[in-house]
């Protein structure tokens, strides 16, 4: 096509639009329908993860006994009553950030004295040498007063070391019954999906009937055949208590006073047990104690 029929043919189309002979452009309306089944289809698929979530969570509750058991309680309650030295922690921070900067200072200083060797050669030797006798001296002082800082630090006891010193002094022990170790206190596998990883007590294993002696005198607060126990018994004295777990059966009742020595309960296997034995527990102020470090077992 020429140029002069590229410029008829414009004019044309100029002519027929100012008159309005030239056909308007129709627009095509878009079907939503697709749109609106896609997001119906997202809405479903989010309410179908939803209700298997919320199903997961009804499942895990219903079938996980150990979240409502009074060992998990006790276990709750334990970590939230535990003190925190706040002192101690700090000094122990304050020593380590002295000890950094001290190391840092020492190499700077090294760095420095060995660069004016370099520089000033023999001639300097001995000017170097006297400055390094002093930094030496600062520093042996610094460290010493550290040294005398950890010390005193280390002199603090941790809560656990007085609630047993606390225990040793108030209260006087003997063992339960004769037995076996079979259990110790602590962190432990678990040989069921019930039983729980941290063991709040001390397991003896021994025959099915044997007596149980109390190990200290008190009154009875509780004596229950109720939870993962079994039938229990727990006896106060002061702040201490102890409990007597997976008995056969009990002796005493509650509100009694027992002495030390008396037949409280026979050994059994109720509650949570996977045979014959005494859960023995020693707690104050309802924190738990390992009962190895209190008496011998």
């Amino acid at each position: 096509m020429s140029v002069e029929d590229k410029i008829r043919r414009a004019e044309e189309i100029y002519v027929r639009r100012k008159e309005g002979t030239m056909p308007k452009t129709t627009t095509v309306s878009i079907n939503n329908d697709n749109k609106k089944e896609l997001k119906l289809l997202k809405k479903m698929v989010i309410q179908i993860i939803i209700s298997l979530l919320i199903y997961g969570v009804i499942y895990i509750i219903q079938n996980n006994n150990y979240i409502f058991s009074q060992e998990f309680l006790n276990k709750v309650q334990e970590v939230l009553s535990y003190d925190i030295n706040f002192e101690e922690f700090y000094k122990n921070g304050k020593n380590n950030i002295n000890q950094v900067i001290i190391n840092i200072k020492n190499k700077a200083e090294k760095n420095e004295t060995t660069e004016n060797q370099e520089k000033n050669g023999i001639g300097g030797a001995e000017e170097n040498v006297q400055n390094e006798q002093k930094s030496n001296e600062e520093n042996t002082q610094e460290n010493q007063q550290n040294i005398q800082e950890n010390e005193q630090t280390s002199q603090v006891k941790t809560q656990e070391e007085q609630d047993i010193e606390n225990i040793k002094n108030t209260t006087t022990f003997i063992k339960p019954i004769e037995g076996t170790i079979s259990s110790k206190y602590g962190q432990r596998e678990p040989t069921t999906s019930t039983v729980p990883k941290n063991h709040t007590g001390v397991d003896i294993a021994s025959n099915l009937g044997t007596k149980i002696k109390s190990a200290t005198s008190g009154e009875v607060v509780i004596a229950s055949e109720e939870g993962d126990y079994g039938k229990h018994l727990k006896i106060q004295i002061g702040e201490v208590s102890i409990i007597y777990a997976h008995c056969n059966s009990l002796y005493v009742k509650q509100g009694d006073q027992v002495t030390q020595g008396q037949e409280i309960a026979e050994v059994g296997s109720t509650g949570n047990s996977t045979g014959p034995h005494l859960h023995f527990e020693i707690r104050i102020s309802e924190k738990t104690i390992d009962p190895q470090k209190i008496l011998e077992l």
